[in-house]
């Protein structure tokens, strides 16, 4: 049986640019062979199921995505069991505030810098974060809109990354169990 992915696309349908309707990214990842295509909410998450690998379907995923839209996104793709560890390990799982107050920033490859000392002097007393080579934790009870932190987090982490919110990351486990 092919194995179930979910792929979590960078910059889609925000801010005006680079917009990608998911009905339309549906259809053409079906038509390229890919199946059971589900999308959740216009940010840019996706699951399906699929025999290649990663580095085959991320291609493929950039090719439709750059011939029938004119832009190549920037693509993570993640297995089931992969976001389950994700969030077993989540260090602020236990904490009273979920959903939006927490975030996940999934890099694609393990960051080439990490200045500590800026995400310290610009972490809000409420804020916490936790990093590894795959992802970042973060915890900012008073919302990632007003996070100081959240807001220069490109300058002190050099990585290509993409964030979502537990909320998010919880709904995409669930809909992958559901293909499995």
């Amino acid at each position: 049986m092919s194995k179930v992915w979910i792929g979590l696309f960078r910059g889609i349908n925000v801010g005006g640019n680079n917009k990608l309707p998911m009905k339309d990214l549906t259809r053409l990842m079906l038509a390229a062979g890919l199946s059971d295509v589900k999308t959740y909410i216009a940010s840019g998450n996706v699951l399906f199921r699929s025999d290649l690998d990663d580095a085959a379907l991320e291609a493929l995923i950039g090719d439709l995505v750059e011939t029938n839209f004119g832009f190549r996104p920037s693509v993570f793709l993640i297995t089931l069991s992969h976001l389950e560890k994700v969030l077993a390990e989540n260090p602020f799982r236990d904490h009273a505030h979920k959903g939006k107050a927490q975030h996940v920033f999934f890099f694609k490859a393990p960051p080439s810098k990490i200045d500590r000392d800026l995400l310290d002097s610009l972490k809000d007393d409420s804020e916490a974060y936790e990093i590894s080579d795959e992802l970042m934790y973060l915890y900012a009870p008073e919302g990632i809109g007003r996070s100081k932190m959240a807001e220069k987090i490109g300058r002190a982490i050099k990585a290509d990354m993409t964030a979502r919110n537990l909320n998010t990351v919880e709904t995409l486990q669930d809909m992958a169990m559901e293909l499995s």
